[in-house]
Order: C-alpha cells, then structure tokens, then sequence
C-alpha cells in the first residue's frame, strides 16, 4: 500500500504562498454568491482533523464537516494512502458490462452497515445522482412487477435531494425549483413537518406524528395504482435541521407498505454516524426499501454516492428483465476505482476508531451546549438529534438571511467554519469531535449573536 511519505505534499505554508496568484474570474461557484465571495475571498488552503488553515494563515475549527461530509475529520492517512494507491495501480476501469474488484469490496463494505435485506448497492457521484438513481429504480421495479401506471413521486416541503432535474422536482426548496420551470411531471409533496412544531424542543418532536397521514390523502386524490415511491428526509438538514416527530417515519412506513410505495430514505446527511448509528434507519428502527447515501461515504475524500436497495426490489428488475441489461441507468464513474477505495478505507476507518459509537456518547453533551444559546441574541428556536443542530435566528426586517450570513462572516473571522441556509445556523462537525471543541463551537457562537446586530 502506498504510504505518505512516499507522496510529494506541499506543505500548508507552500500553499498559502501558492495561493496569491490564483485567478478568481474563471470558477463559476455553486450556491454561492460569485460577485460578492471574489470580491472578498475566502479560500482554504489545507486541512487536518477537526481544522482548516485559510490561504491567510487563518485556523478553523471545522463545525460543518467541511459540507456534512467529513465525518472522520480531515487528512485522514488511511484513506489518503487508500486512493494513492488505487491512482498507482488503477487510476480508471470503466463498470459498464466490466468491474474491478475494490468496487464489489466497497459494496460489500457498505452493504454491512445498512439494514438488514439493503443489500444491493448501486454507486453514483453525488447525492443528487443517488436520488435521481432511487426515483428510476423505484419505477423500474413497478415495471418489473406489471405496474406501469405508477408513476408519480411523492417528496415533502422543504426536502432537499440534490439539484439534478429528478431530486430537483422531489425536493420542496423554492429557490432551487423556481427558476428552472421544466420540472419531472407527476410529482406530488407532502407538508413538512414544523409547522407547529414545539421550539426549543430537544430532540424528536412529542406530537405531530399524524401528519404522516397527509399521505393518505394524496393516495385518495391520485389513487395508490399511480403512486410510485415517497422520498423523505428522516431528518431534513438542509432547509435547517427539522427533526421527525415521534411515531412518524413509522406511520410513512406502515401507509407506503399498505398501498405497495417504495419509501426512500434520503441519508446523504444521516448516513454514516450522524445520528450515533451508521443510518438514521437504525437510529429510528424503520425500515425504508432503498436508501439514498453519499457524503460520509468516502469520508467527503472523492465524490461518490451510492444507492443501498432491498433485496427483492433489486431480484424484481433483474428476474423480470428479458436477456441483457436489466436497468438503462447508470454513471461513467459509477464505481470508480479511486472513489471505491476512498469508501473501503473510510469503512474501515469507522469500524476500527469505533467513530459512530464516539459520536454516540457525544449527543449529550452537544444537544446541552446548543441550548446553551437559548437565551442569545436573535435565536428564536433551537432543534438538535445526534451531532446535528439548528439555531435559527429571527431575520432583519425587509432582509432575509441577512443576520445569519453576517453571523457566518463574522464566525469565520473569529475562526470558526458554520453553514447558514437563510436565518438559520446549521451544525455539524466532524464525529471526530472532542468535548472541548464542542463547547469552542458554542461559546465562539454566542460571542457572535452577541456581536451581531
């Protein structure tokens, strides 16, 4: 196995010098506001463990995991090794109607961790593509099975599940829908789940579960024979942090099996010890018959997404399928070698540093501190489950997301990374986490609402 010190790295101080000669005007950002972000930059030039070091010298604590990705914390050697390594000895082999094997050991590394009978994983480049994959394997399955008048897609307000045309008309975000008016037709939505929601509720919400029952009445309006799959969020990151009320995703799960809808977990965000356990599935104890994953998979390292699914949705294409391919779908980096041994190495990451079970004994201590802001300026509600957490702030008259942005600025400055999504603060930190940087997030937070007009 390849080894660091036989990789030519630059050191984080070759970098900042490198950085100043970086030309902004090419790179179209994603989500970003281009004219402002070039007009006062703000680049990352290395990163270890639960830190970054800016192209200024600045040093972060990391309490997003870089973008709810880095799960085990940043520059981890096993796994940088891992896809050195694989570029060494194989840097590309395509999975069209060929493979190589760290593809099938990255399967089977994921397939352990899923529920039980999740056990056949399809592997894709993003979250968005895993959402779009689950949307076209439910609709295949129905196919399979003689249904083919099922066709309909249920998402939920507020959902997001990436921006590709499919998650995109799933999703329930209003920015990311408003402006692209060719949309998947057929698609329906349930209400999310905060409307009456209690504030400053730690953990699940106590009530609200009924409102699962909204599904009833859009099998009533669409009739159960249309309706292909429901895709939720078991927690909806995203939008801010909303967390389930209790019963549920049971109740989603008992309605969907009464009806035949697939039920699809969208866990890009939960997957991989969000939550304190490796799906927010198990944390819940329901069941979905496919699961969405990407993010945590490689430990954010390279991009991969992957797409866990229920044996026999998976037997239902294939047995049914005439002779040759059984499902047109699929990526030129589905698989990829580097991507696979990226996931294989951070699997075993997990296993071996027990990272799920320290995140786990965390929640505590983390859901304490997040309420220790009940009383800051601005906050209006807090909601946190596992090492996840959503303070959302009251916004400025005629300005909305205004405070929260001013609040991210201002906490870079004092040398912690946030994430904000219109007035809310979202957290998330590496599950590396330790109690005193726990408690850093917090107290460097509440000197920033303090500072914060």
């Amino acid at each position: 196995m390849a080894t660091l010190a036989k990789l030519d790295i630059r050191s984080p101080e070759e970098l900042i010098s490198a950085a100043g000669d970086v030309d902004l005007s090419h790179f179209w950002m994603p989500f970003t506001n281009n004219r402002h972000f070039k007009a006062n930059p703000r680049l990352f030039a290395s990163a270890r463990d639960m830190h970054y070091v800016t192209t200024d010298g600045l040093r972060l604590l990391d309490a997003t995991a870089g973008l709810w990705c880095v799960n085990a914390g940043h520059g981890r050697a096993p796994i940088v090794a891992a896809i050195a390594e694989a570029a060494q000895t194989l840097d590309f082999a395509p999975t069209f109607q060929l493979g190589h094997p760290t593809a099938f050991q990255a399967a089977s590394a994921v397939a352990k961790l899923m529920p039980e009978g999740l056990d056949r994983i399809f592997f894709t480049d993003s979250g968005g593509e895993s959402a779009d994959t689950a949307l076209k394997i439910a609709l295949a399955y129905h196919h399979a099975r003689g249904e083919g008048t099922r066709f309909r897609l249920i998402g939920r307000q507020r959902g997001y599940h990436g921006t590709n045309f499919g998650g995109m008309s799933v999703g329930g975000i209003g920015g990311n829908r408003r402006r692209h008016v060719s949309q998947v037709w057929g698609v329906d939505h349930l209400a999310h789940t905060h409307g009456d929601a209690v504030r400053f509720q730690r953990g699940m919400q106590p009530s609200n579960g009924n409102l699962a029952d909204e599904l009833e009445e859009l099998v009533a309006l669409h009739g159960p024979e249309t309706i292909a799959a429901v895709i939720i969020e078991p927690v909806a990151g995203s939008t801010g942090v909303l967390v389930p009320p209790q019963g549920y995703l049971q109740r989603l799960r008992d309605i969907t099996r009464k009806y035949g809808i697939l039920l699809i977990f969208d866990e890009v965000i939960t997957g991989f010890g969000r939550l304190g356990t490796a799906t927010a599935a198990e944390y819940f104890g329901v069941t979905p018959d496919i699961i969405t994953l990407a993010k945590g998979l490689t430990n954010g390292a390279v991009p991969m997404g992957a797409v866990a699914v229920d044996r026999a949705v998976y037997d239902a294409v294939v047995d049914s399928s005439p002779a040759g391919i059984e499902f047109f779908h699929g990526y030129t980096y589905s698989g990829h070698p580097l991507a696979a041994a990226a996931a294989l190495a951070t699997m075993t990451l997990y296993e071996d540093e027990g990272v799920f079970a320290h995140a786990a004994g965390l929640a505590r201590t983390w859901e304490d501190a997040a309420h220790g802001l009940r009383d800051a300026p601005h906050v209006i509600d807090i909601r946190n489950l596992g090492l996840v957490a959503g303070i959302e702030l009251a916004p400025r008259d005629g300005a909305p997301g205004a405070r929260a942005m001013d609040v991210f600025h201002r906490a870079f400055d004092a040398g912690l990374l946030i994430r904000v999504t219109g007035d809310i603060i979202a957290l998330s930190p590496p599950l590396i986490v330790s109690q005193a940087q726990i408690h850093q997030i917090f107290d460097t937070l509440a000197q920033v609402l303090h500072q914060t007009a």
